[in-house]
């Protein structure tokens, strides 16, 4: 599939030597480098910030670096963790290993022409948050591959955050994810209790049917997969064993995830489209991260097939990235959900914001054999039921 603007530069990373045999997880794979490759060659080179397209919303040109980097890493580092992958996949993983750390380095280095400046306002405590939840998603090759210089800039830079006030939604967990990331990096003084306050008032928050409201009040929007549940799951996950509360509160963020990937899956229309609703649409395919993350960590529903998933993300995938200017010329996002659709993007949304949409790509962290690869075509349920064919009867969740 071709897609406007720099495609043919990771196109041509993958297929130089060996062609790749797994025909879906290479066109994933192209998608996702297309992205996120002129984020992290730039600042590779300390070009972040002179080369980001600034081309609406220049006021929030302080916090686009981070936004950018961050939300590229986020989507970007289950991939960069996978073990089991083919043998003509390798040398690219690897050589994005090595790019991700050197970014890392250019990213807080105080020296650095490309340092993000980590408390220069409550923003980058969001973006803090997606680099330390790509840690998180990476603790080998990533957060354990370290330099010992680049882990303790990375320190000092998560740890600067801690200055920076989270209000009462989504943001708790932001501060809670900066602390999961300060521990995969082995900081004994990471802060339980912020992670426990997230934990705890998030649950508190809970509506019933695998939703939660981001606040005391419910809203329609996806920032239960942008934020909410892959956060609180991979923090359930993380510190089961640090207390009996987390412990006994894993099994129903579980069970409320797994329902909301359901529920996501059954929004994926006939066509790849899907319902735009709420604020921050303009993060495009990423309003399906919980379903990504559920298919990546094998907590799909039972009635729910990887295969189906996979069929239903790649017509998401391929609807949206039909469409014209969705790249300007230098292959930066721009804003919309198809195309170019500047009305679309709220007044905190710069360019390095759009990068969340990488939340999709999460499935390549699974094994090239995974059934998720390798299983048959299988129809969605959004295709399957609009062409005649038999689905089950969806029930909420008690």
């Amino acid at each position: 599939m071709e897609w406007s603007s720099g495609t043919t530069i990771a196109v041509l990373h993958i297929t130089k030597g060996a062609v790749m045999e797994n025909k879906r997880r290479k066109e994933w794979l192209e998608a996702l480098l297309h992205i996120v490759s002129p984020v992290l060659e730039s600042l590779s080179r300390e070009e972040l910030k002179k080369n980001l397209s600034l081309h609406f919303h220049e006021n929030r040109a302080d916090f686009a670096p981070l936004e950018a980097f961050g939300r590229s890493m986020l989507g970007l580092a289950p991939w960069l963790e996978a073990e089991e992958i083919g043998e003509e996949e390798k040398p690219l993983q690897e050589k994005y290993r090595k790019l991700a750390i050197r970014c890392l380095d250019k990213a807080t280095d105080p020296k650095s022409t490309d340092y993000m400046g980590f408390t220069i306002g409550g923003q980058n405590l969001v973006d803090t948050a997606f680099l330390s939840h790509a840690l998180v998603r990476a603790p080998r090759h990533l957060a354990g591959a370290l330099p010992e210089g680049v882990r303790n800039n990375l320190v000092l830079a998560l740890k600067s955050t801690r200055r920076l006030i989270a209000g009462s939604s989504n943001w708790l967990f932001f501060s809670a994810m900066v602390e999961a990331g300060l521990y995969v990096l082995g900081e004994k003084d990471y802060d339980r209790m912020r992670i426990a306050y997230a934990m705890r008032v998030f649950d508190g928050w809970y509506k019933g049917d695998g939703i939660y409201g981001d606040g005391a009040m419910f809203h329609w929007d996806y920032y239960n997969s942008f934020v909410i549940q892959p956060m609180y799951v991979d923090l359930v996950d993380l510190f089961e064993d640090v207390s009996d509360e987390f412990r006994a509160l894993r099994p129903k963020v579980l069970k409320r995830a797994s329902r909301y990937a359901s529920i996501l899956e059954r929004m994926i229309g006939p066509d790849g489209t899907y319902p735009v609703i709420g604020r921050s649409i303009c993060y495009r395919f990423g309003v399906f991260q919980m379903l990504a993350q559920a298919t990546l960590q094998h907590r799909l529903e039972g009635n729910l097939h990887p295969a189906q998933v996979r069929c239903a993300l790649t017509a998401v995938m391929r609807k949206v990235m039909e469409a014209p200017e969705m790249f300007d010329e230098h292959g930066w996002l721009r804003p919309g959900v198809y195309g170019f659709q500047p009305e679309l993007a709220e007044g905190y949304i710069s360019v390095g914001s759009l990068y969340l949409c990488t939340a999709l790509f999460l499935p390549l962290g699974l094994p090239a054999e995974d059934e998720f690869w390798s299983a048959e075509d299988e129809e969605w349920t959004g295709r399957k039921v609009w062409t005649g064919g038999h689905i089950c009867i969806d029930h909420a969740l008690n």
